[in-house]
């Protein structure tokens, strides 16, 4: 009886196989809309403007790196006049007050130093008490929220003011770059990921209208826009940023990526260090889809939040590792119940996933060649060594099975064509032991060995599954209702920005900023023309 209710299902089976490629595809459709990013963008309706500019700087321990970021925004190919750093240290324990003083005795009249005596509360929290007192005078036009390791190139935020010169804008953000170097895998990992969550994906969300999340480290927003949003930031939830994009695209004003504004910022290089910023920002995703769940697929004249498209693209990032349990589930029971018809559709299975690979890993590197020479193995990598192996299995099963013949034993372990093995089910299963093998990863990095192991283990089971694996432990944290603890990721000082000096400790005193606007290539208006080199996709 059980055996011909299975046989009677195989249909919802092979459905839930290839759910697993869903992601994949929805990844596909998100790149293909890039290529009508050069007809619809923003800059046909930008123009030069110089807002008085409130940049905004929450810090808690930040020594090390807060005042060479101090130095660089002073670099800002902007008018001095029109730049006010505002840096609240969080109750700070280390030398961040001395540094900020000394920095605000360095720039008189341009960096102001907000102390906090009870902090811990979280970035929201310091950041509220900087909007407080930036929005009790009327200088500031536009806020500039940043972390307090970033690195701005130089024409980074006149690059984004223009945007604001449209009074429908009410939030720009940029493109944030790993700028560790030398750096080591993980952070050559982080940079390639920035390509398809950043470069690539916030290009898409221009093209529809809707952008899932102003980096945060990078969010500029205009007065009319913050005090729109209640002049505060959500301190309900671990992703405050998220909640603020989403809240000023319903209040019906835009938010535009710009991704020639290039801002550099330090990634953890460490696994745990990674698993707990990307936990954080996991559950943020699972507070805000579930605030918002009035919202998914249905679309509005006001805003394109809910929109088809981007619902598609949100759920298939917030559920894969589902698509993936799902997945290894059904072909498991297809293993025991209809072996032939599993093992095409796992053929079809990875093949989609291979054209996918091939696709989505090309198209990243094209889109920030940089990017892709530094990390190239690692774009090769991101599946993993054993993903890799089965596509390569699917599209040469002959080849691949000529060269296990000479294995000894693992003829026996995979079976004939057509027959079952239990190789076979090992790699059926691989979709989510590849999540846990992740989380393996992970716990052995304290290990004595583990700096070797961890590695080893990220390039066999791919940085995908860590984020998968991290992902799924966010629905078990909120499942539990686990304390909402901000853990910060602990900054070094090891951004460097390619083709830039790096800045000596004092390299900025006396230096001469331009006190007028600077000169812009679009100075007679602007145009769907961008001023850098073009590229069809930009």
């Amino acid at each position: 009886m059980l055996h011909d209710f299975i046989l009677g299902g195989d249909w919802l089976l092979i459905v839930l196989v290839m759910a697993g490629v869903i992601p994949e595809l929805a990844a596909s459709y998100q790149f293909l809309l890039i290529a009508v990013h050069w007809r619809r963008n923003h800059y046909a309706n930008c123009e030069p403007w110089f807002p008085r500019t409130a940049v905004l700087i929450p810090a808690w321990n930040e020594a090390a790196v807060i005042g060479a970021s101090i130095d660089r925004l002073m670099l800002l190919d902007y008018p001095r006049e029109s730049l006010r750093i505002y840096v609240v240290d969080d109750a700070s324990t280390d030398a961040t007050p001395d540094v900020v003083r000394a920095k605000a005795d360095e720039y008189p009249g341009n960096v102001v130093h907000i102390r906090r005596e009870n902090g811990g509360q979280g970035k929201a929290h310091t950041l509220n008490a900087g909007l407080e007192v930036i929005l009790a005078d009327d200088w500031m036009q536009a806020l500039l929220i940043m972390d307090a390791d970033v690195i701005y190139e130089p024409p980074s935020l006149r690059m984004m003011t223009r945007h604001l010169a449209d009074p429908r804008v009410g939030a720009v953000t940029a493109y944030i770059k790993e700028g560790s170097r030398p750096g080591n895998y993980l952070t050559r990992f982080i940079s390639y990921e920035y390509i398809t969550a950043q470069a690539a994906a916030r290009r898409s969300q221009n093209v529809l209208g809707a952008i899932a999340c102003l980096a945060g480290g990078a969010q500029l927003h205009s007065r009319e826009n913050l005090l729109a949003v209640g002049g505060r930031i959500d301190t309900s939830s671990l992703a405050e940023d998220t909640f603020t994009t989403f809240k000023t695209q319903l209040a019906g004003r835009r938010v535009v990526f710009e991704p020639h504004a290039t801002v550099w910022a330090e990634e953890p290089d460490n696994i745990n260090g990674l698993w707990k910023q990307r936990l954080r920002w996991a559950r943020g995703n699972v507070q805000v889809t579930w605030q918002y769940r009035r919202l998914w697929f249905r679309p509005r004249r006001e805003h394109r939040l809910g929109s088809v498209s981007f619902g598609i693209f949100w759920f298939c990032l917030f559920l894969q590792p589902v698509f993936m349990i799902t997945s290894s589930v059904s072909l498991v029971i297809l293993y025991y119940a209809d072996f032939p018809r599993a093992w095409g559709v796992f053929h079809v299975l990875w093949i989609t996933n291979a054209a996918t690979y091939i696709f989505l890993t090309t198209f990243s590197v094209l889109i920030d060649p940089p990017t892709g020479r530094h990390a190239w193995r690692e774009a090769i990598m991101f599946p993993g060594a054993v993903n890799l192996s089965i596509i390569v299995y699917c599209c040469f099963p002959l080849l691949f099975r000529e060269g296990l013949r000479h294995v000894p034993g693992v003829s026996q372990l995979t079976g004939g064509h057509g027959s079952a093995g239990p190789l076979i089910l090992v790699i059926y299963v691989w979709l989510t032991a590849s999540m846990a093998v992740a989380w393996l990863a992970k716990a052995a990095e304290p290990w004595r060995f583990g700096r070797l192991i961890s590695p080893l283990l990220v390039y066999i089971v791919g940085y995908g599954s860590l984020l998968c694996a991290c992902t799924f432990a966010s629905y078990v944290k909120e499942l539990r209702k686990a304390e909402m603890k901000w853990d910060k990721t602990e900054k070094t000082g090891k951004v460097a920005i390619p083709g830039l000096p790096v800045l000596p400790a004092r390299a900025s005193s006396g230096h001469s900023v331009a006190r007028s606007a600077p000169r812009c290539a679009m100075s007679a208006g602007c145009s769907s023309r961008p001023c850098w080199p073009w590229r069809w996709w930009h």
